[in-house]
């Protein structure tokens, strides 16, 4: 398992839900110490860990948040400060395991005391507590729900004196977006970035869409990562009990905004329950699927047997600089290909260079790509390139699956991670990815060699022309052009973008990774109506610029949008075409006439 640092760099994490909700719908009452619970009914403290855990949470929180003294004095519980903390990480140990991470709770002391807060307080009330928490075997810090700048700030610095485990810290906005010592976001960004925590962000607050505005201030200027953790809605009275209104979908919703501006951990405070965090899981999958990672033992590889300009048609033109293109024809839902072939017949009379082969897309089932891409060669006589992702197959499939590929013809691939199956037809399917796009890459490079995934010679070399996807638009840009990086290092030979309607950004974008020297090929999405441009505008690496959006809602429907999603396609194509080696073009909803009206011809 990785270390907490190491994975939040990877992917994005989701953290649990709401311990006091659960205890209250329980049935424990709130004139009761929540955090003695963990030594009076440790069962239902772990019962609740398991429920978060079975929902899909990556960080289980201990139930600690008011287990410091000033609170606990309150009760007449400040003798047992250590014995409540322990008991706390022991509960979400025996969860969490080696799989999952503990995140030992901290909540602000303010709300236990009038006095005004200093830094003897702040040892006073914590001391007891971090101590324990950090000896009991936490792996980060989690603060949360501070609504008092300067008693956040001490707090961490007490921690960093005591521990050297990782913080993450939070704050707690009203509805006028201040903190109750009166300071706005963007009075806290400089001091809380300062402090050498390693995420921070907002809980709790006003719910969902008030975390949301928040985060997209706080993004302008933050250079750390991101948490957000919203309640679920303000809560109403009814009949005696506090009720949240928040729908998991609801909160789903806004987890994949966040997802979106670059948050790293996402979950649920107040009102939020398991069913809410399986909806956030479902979320993350959707835009960033976890992966697990085999360890490749180091050997080193002859280059390819077979040069580049001799693998293929199209691997031909990339090598001699000749500017391609590409056309997506996605698979039948059933096994009669006839249309599709029909469709790749008008292609090849275009002249367009290739047709790329999506492997279920959108995470929804249908024909083999591999099937569809052998039919379309030896039937209609244009290349494919095949997209091959790491979602479905098990590396033993994947390695069979690319060699029975080259065996049957097929000679240009696409490596791309593949989209989550929570995202398509059948969300309770299980997704592999044994590999990631990287770790693919490296599994074709070596069968160029003629060696397997670790070195293992197979007695003659494949020749495929390796390709992979990168996102121009991304929110963490410099993370991408690093992954973009590692794929190159690991063997690819050329690359295609996902639709772009942000010209600038792809300026931008092949600016910095001239150095890598790869051909781009460039993806043209000609826009069909008004809602389409919405919709592309939902889809995880895709970015249509306000104007864009603007004209297509100018532009009457039928005809006239489909003529004015041409122009906007054409324009684009025309700016970025010195920029790049080749340009994919799709042919939205099937219509390949629509390909030829962007190409001028």
């Amino acid at each position: 398992m990785l270390g907490f640092e190491e994975a939040l760099k990877e992917r994005v994490l989701v953290s649990d839900g709401a311990m006091g909700t659960m205890l209250y719908n329980k049935g424990v009452y709130i004139n009761r110490c929540f955090d003695e619970i963990n030594l009076s009914a440790p069962a239902l403290v772990k019962e609740i860990h398991e429920a978060y855990a079975r929902a899909g949470a990556d960080i289980l929180t201990t139930n600690t948040f008011g287990a410091n003294f000033w609170h606990l004095k309150n009760y007449g519980l400040e003798g047992k400060i250590e014995e409540i903390n322990e008991a706390g990480v022991r509960l979400a140990r025996e969860v969490a395991s080696n799989q999952l991470f503990v995140a030992g709770d901290i909540g602000p002391i303010s709300a236990s005391l009038d006095g005004p807060i200093s830094e003897e307080v702040i040892k006073r009330g914590y001391e007891i507590q971090i101590k324990t928490l950090d000896e009991a075997g936490i792996d980060i810090f989690m603060l949360e729900t501070f609504t008092n700048l300067n008693e956040l700030l001490l707090t961490i610095d007490l921690i960093k004196k005591l521990s050297k485990k990782p913080i993450i810290a939070q704050f707690s906005f009203n509805k006028e977006n201040r903190l109750a010592s009166g300071e706005k976001i963007s009075d806290v960004i400089g001091p809380i970035e300062n402090t050498g925590v390693v995420a921070w962000g907002i809980n709790c607050s006003q719910g969902p869409r008030h975390i949301l505005n928040l985060i997209d201030e706080a993004r302008e200027k933050a250079s750390l990562l991101l948490i957000a953790q919203p309640n679920a809605g303000l809560p109403q009275m009814v009949e005696g009990r506090h009720i949240y209104f928040c729908t998991p979908e609801y909160l789903a919703s806004h987890a994949r905004y966040y997802i979106k501006k670059g948050v790293r951990i996402v979950g649920g405070c107040c009102g939020t329950t398991p069913a809410h965090i399986k909806a956030v899981r479902s979320a993350v999958n959707s835009l960033s699927p976890g992966r697990i990672r085999i360890e490749i033992p180091e050997k080193k590889i002859e280059t390819p047997s077979i040069p580049l300009r001799e693998r293929s048609r199209l691997a031909s033109k990339l090598a001699e600089g000749e500017f391609i293109t590409n056309v997506e024809l996605t698979p039948p839902r059933g096994y009669d290909a006839t249309k599709v072939l029909e469709k790749a017949r008008i292609i090849k009379e275009m002249g367009i260079d290739a047709i790329n082969i999506p492997d279920g897309p959108r995470a929804t089932a249908r024909m083999s790509a591999q099937a569809l891409a052998v039919l379309i060669e030896k039937n209609v006589g244009i290349e494919t390139v095949l997209h091959v992702c790491c979602r479905d197959r098990n590396l033993i499939a994947l390695q069979a699956g690319l060699l029975g590929g080259y065996a049957l013809g097929l000679r240009n691939i696409l490596i791309i991670t593949g989209d989550p199956p929570k995202l398509g037809d059948y969300p309770d399917a299980t997704g592999v990815f044994d590999l990631d796009s990287v770790g693919l890459v490296k599994l074709a490079y070596n069968l160029n060699t003629g060696h397997d995934l670790i070195g293992r010679p197979l007695g003659s070399a494949t020749g495929f022309l390796i390709g992979v996807g990168v996102n121009p638009v991304a929110v963490d840009i410099e993370r991408e052009i690093s992954h973009f990086e590692d794929k190159v290092r690991a063997g690819a030979e050329f690359a295609i973008t996902q639709p772009v309607f942000d010209i600038s950004a792809l300026e931008s974008f092949v600016e910095k990774v001239k150095h890598l020297k790869i051909p781009i090929i460039a993806g043209i999405w000609p826009l069909t109506s008004y809602r389409a441009a919405l919709f592309m505008n939902t889809i995880p690496g895709v970015k249509v610029p306000k104007e864009v959006i603007e004209r297509m809602e100018r532009a009457p429907t039928g005809d006239a949008a489909i003529s004015e999603g041409v122009a906007i396609a054409r324009e684009a194509l025309e700016a970025v075409k010195d920029l790049i080696q080749g340009a994919q073009i799709s042919a939205p909803l099937g219509k390949v006439e629509v390909v030829a009206k962007v190409l001028g011809y």
